[in-house]
């Protein structure tokens, strides 16, 4: 994804690659590390125990291998739908996510600039909904890579010819469904949740095709923090405890533009 946003980027940049992307990897280094010492368990490890134990729905009936993949994989996919909505709509929540919609560029590198607080309760509600259904292990470790190379995938800084991203965008994300998600206007922000399916922004009726300033007109990030500031890692650690113009406050109640 970094060489095809080098060779044909779709958007031009308003930071350098470098200021953004010594932070964004920095952050995902020590998400990792959040998540290693305090639940090493993880998602994967929390399917082998559900199978060992025998908890979980899928692990108390007897269903053929591929369909308890499919129902797994999409039940998680839904449930990460489904928290990234809650992240928007909870101010505390918001508090921790807006670091990620705070970057004013958007490329593969925004794909891991989550705040650790975020992954980590990200990774507990996977865990839980992981052994509530009892996914098998296969599923999970298989969710965890699509979901991964699909978040960096839909974030990059490239354009897909027309025709075929309005095949892919039926059935997943794609980077110009995704991108509309990262502007600065309320009603663009609260929309396009997917990170994966596309089917539940169809579904519940918050997809938003095109932005409506166009791709390249559009302003990305959070209407209050336009500045190359957003791009230090310890303004993004700190973005949470920020109490000044749109701190703590949802897209709904800002971008008013």
């Amino acid at each position: 994804m970094a060489l095809w946003e080098i060779a044909a980027p779709r958007r031009p940049r308003r930071d350098t690659r470098q200021s953004r992307w010594v932070t964004n990897l920095a952050v995902v280094v020590i998400d990792s590390l959040v998540l290693r010492l305090l639940v090493p368990l993880l998602a994967v490890g929390t399917a082998a125990y559900a199978a060992e134990n025998g908890y979980g729905l899928l692990n108390r009936i007897a269903l053929p291998a591929v369909l308890e993949f499919l129902i797994a994989f999409v039940v998680l996919d839904f449930a990460i739908w489904l928290q990234h909505v809650a992240s928007h709509k909870i101010p505390i929540l918001w508090r921790l996510h807006r670091m990620h919609h705070a970057d004013i560029d958007i490329d593969v590198s925004t794909a891991l600039r989550f705040h650790p607080v975020e992954i980590l309760l990200s990774m507990l509600w996977k865990m839980a909904v992981v052994l509530a259904i009892g996914a098998p292990v296969g599923a999970v470790i298989l969710f965890e890579v699509v979901l991964n190379a699909m978040a960096m995938f839909n974030h990059g800084n490239v354009r897909l010819p027309a025709p075929i991203d309005a095949v892919l965008r039926r059935i997943v994300v794609t980077p110009d469904f995704h991108r509309v998600h990262h502007s600065v206007v309320r009603r663009e922000t609260d929309s396009n949740y997917g990170f994966n399916l596309s089917i539940w922004d169809r579904l519940f009726r918050t997809y938003r095709a095109q932005p409506e300033a166009g791709h390249l007109g559009m302003t990305i990030g959070l209407a209050e923090y336009q500045s190359k500031a957003a791009s230090g890692l310890w303004w993004c650690l700190m973005l949470p405890f920020d109490n000044g113009r749109g701190g703590g406050q949802k897209p709904s109640d800002i971008n008013k533009s």
